[in-house]
Order: C-alpha cells, then sequence, then structure tokens
C-alpha cells in the first residue's frame, strides 16, 4: 500500500480447485496464485472453510503451504467457521502457521450459517449444535488468547472445559494471532457488534453495502467505547466477489454461474459483484475505503483464477498504488 490507499487481498481458490471436478484437485494452484499475488504487490491472501457444506482444500493447512512459498504476504482465513473445531486444537494448527509464516496469520472467523440442508447437515456432521454457535466461537476465542499467552489454562465453560494446559509455545505474534470477526447489518444479527468489540481485533463484512458497512462499524465503536476500550484498535475489512472481464454481459454470467456453483444457489443476488466492469472494481474499492474499510480482499468469480489475478494486477492493483 502507498499513501491513503487501502490494503487489498485476494481470496485464494480453496473451494475452486475442487470445483474444477475430478477427486484430484489441483492443490499446486493454492501456492501458484499466492506467488503471483506476492509478485505483483498484492498486500494479503485468504482462504475460505467448509467441513461438507462446500468441499474444499483445508484453509489452515493451505495457508502452511503458502507460508513455505512466500516471504512478504499476509495471509489469513475468510473467514474460518470456529465452532467447528476444539479451541486446544485451533490454537495449537494456528500458532503453528504464524510460525511458518513469521507472524503473517490473520484469522478471520465467522459464527457461520445454517440456512440450507447442506450447511446445517454440515453442524451435525462436526457433532455441533447449530444454535450454540455463537457461544462457542466467544468461548473459542477466549481459550486461544489464553494459550497463546504463553501461561497454562484452566477454562470451564457451557461448550468446553480445559484444565492447565499449555501448547509449550507461543505464536510469532504478540500477544498472538490477530482475530477478525464477521460483522454484518441485518436482522438476527443484532449481537454482531457487542461481540466483535469485547472478543476481537477487528471487523469482516462481506455482504453489506457501503452504507451498512459503515453504520455496522459505527456501532462497533459505541460498543467498544462501552466497555472503555479504544475503536481506534479496531481493524475493518470488506471481502467483496467479482468477476473481471472487458465484455461485461459475459463476466456478470460468469460470476453468477460460479456463486451458483460455489454456493448451490445465488446466495445475496445483487450484493455481489461488481462483475465485468473494471472500473466499477476500482469505484467500488474507492468507495468501501470511504466507509471506513482499512482492508479490501477480492474474491474472483471465475473458473480462470490465474487469468482473473493478471487482470487485478494490470487494471486494479495500478489504481492503488
Amino acid at each position: 500500500m502507498t499513501g491513503d490507499g487501502p490494503l487489498l487481498g485476494i481470496v485464494l481458490p480453496t473451494r475452486g480447485v475442487v470445483l474444477a471436478g475430478g477427486d484430484s484437485p489441483d492443490a499446486g494452484l493454492i501456492v501458484k496464485m499466492a506467488r503471483l499475488a506476492e509478485d505483483a504487490g498484492v498486500d494479503s491472501v485468504w482462504v475460505g472453510d467448509s467441513l461438507v457444506a462446500k468441499p474444499r482444500l483445508e484453509p489452515l493447512a493451505a495457508l502452511a503451504a503458502v507460508a513455505a512459498s512466500t516471504s512478504r504476504v499476509r495471509m489469513g482465513t475468510s473467514v474460518l467457521l470456529a465452532a467447528l473445531r476444539h479451541p486446544v486444537l485451533l490454537a495449537q494448527t494456528a500458532a503453528t502457521v504464524d510460525q511458518l509464516s513469521e507472524g503473517r496469520l490473520t484469522l478471520a472467523m465467522g459464527v457461520g450459517g445454517a440456512f440450507t440442508d447442506a450447511q446445517q447437515n454440515e453442524w451435525a456432521t462436526a457433532g455441533v449444535e447449530k444454535r450454540t454457535r455463537a457461544t462457542r466461537v466467544e468461548e473459542i476465542v477466549e481459550v486461544m488468547r489464553g494459550l497463546w499467552s504463553g501461561d497454562p489454562v484452566t477454562f470451564h465453560g457451557k461448550h468446553f472445559d480445559v484444565y492447565d494446559v499449555s501448547l509449550g509455545y507461543r505464536p510469532y505474534q504478540r500477544p498472538g494471532v490477530p482475530i477478525l470477526l464477521a460483522t454484518h447489518s441485518g436482522e438476527g444479527r443484532d449481537r454482531q457488534p457487542a461481540r466483535a468489540a469485547r472478543f476481537s481485533d477487528g471487523i469482516i463484512s462481506i455482504s453489506d453495502s457501503p452504507e451498512e458497512f459503515a453504520s455496522v462499524r459505527a456501532r462497533v465503536a459505541e460498543e467498544a467505547v462501552a466497555i472503555c476500550r479504544s475503536p481506534d484498535e479496531l481493524r475493518s475489512v470488506y471481502y467483496m466477489t467479482v468477476n473481471l472481464d472487458p465484455d461485461a454481459a459475459r463476466g456478470k454470467e460468469e460470476g453468477v454461474r460460479w456463486v451458483t456453483d460455489y454456493y448451490g444457489l445465488n446466495f445475496w443476488g445483487d450484493r455481489w459483484g461488481p462483475y465485468g466492469d473494471t472500473e466499477g472494481v476500482i469505484e467500488r474499492i474507492r468507495k468501501f475505503t470511504a466507509a471506513g474499510a482499512d482492508e479490501v480482499i477480492v474474491r474472483f468469480a471465475s473458473y480462470d483464477q490465474p487469468g482473473q489475478m493478471e487482470l487485478f494486477a494490470k487494471r486494479v492493483l495500478p489504481a492503488f498504488r
């Protein structure tokens, strides 16, 4: 990043390589894309998460490979479904990746959805009662932060009991790996701003408009002040989905088809995009920056991920460098 421009990241296609078909996905594409991003001057690379609802490569294992294959670019999860995991194992895995990357990891985590049959089956497969997702995430953050302090942890919660446990080492970053929590506007999300203010180092949003994003940031700031925490401590990241194509109609067609394949239906419809228009993508990034985003990360809704990366490097990045 230079001047007053935002940090810019891309999402690596850990699901895309599975969508391509076959029982041996091109895992090497993840490392290739990360290297392309680093060489182009992208600030960060990110990976999504799912167990069985949206099959993909395991996120932290993928980031370990990225860590070993790059030297500068930061990396993160966007977003990790923390409630699928035990906090001690997650704390250990994240600390390992942070050590391998020499402090380049961010854990962006979310409660996760339970809207579709596939999502509900995912929680059942993991043995997690879906109504407990949010409180599990809160307990997971508490346990992980304790373990990353280096001191033995004893914790008795609604979902997890840990007695006198230590990892034996700490993450590279101190006091620990930064944690972002998915925080959005909308019905049924009233607890998210308070949760973010209390438990996180910042927020990540995927579906809000710039105006909604600014409103959510303001609510998180209010909640932070209420617990005597400075809002300046909290990062704000926005995650957008685009398709870059000089032919706008073709870009939209591929983008909609890709999102539908990805989720099994076209979640959020017109909230994705823009598709096809490079200038539209640049303008959208600027709007989220004006709304308070410190970083904007971009997912390519395309079956040609390297081609999208090339267009992004040539036509979008220069507008912010």
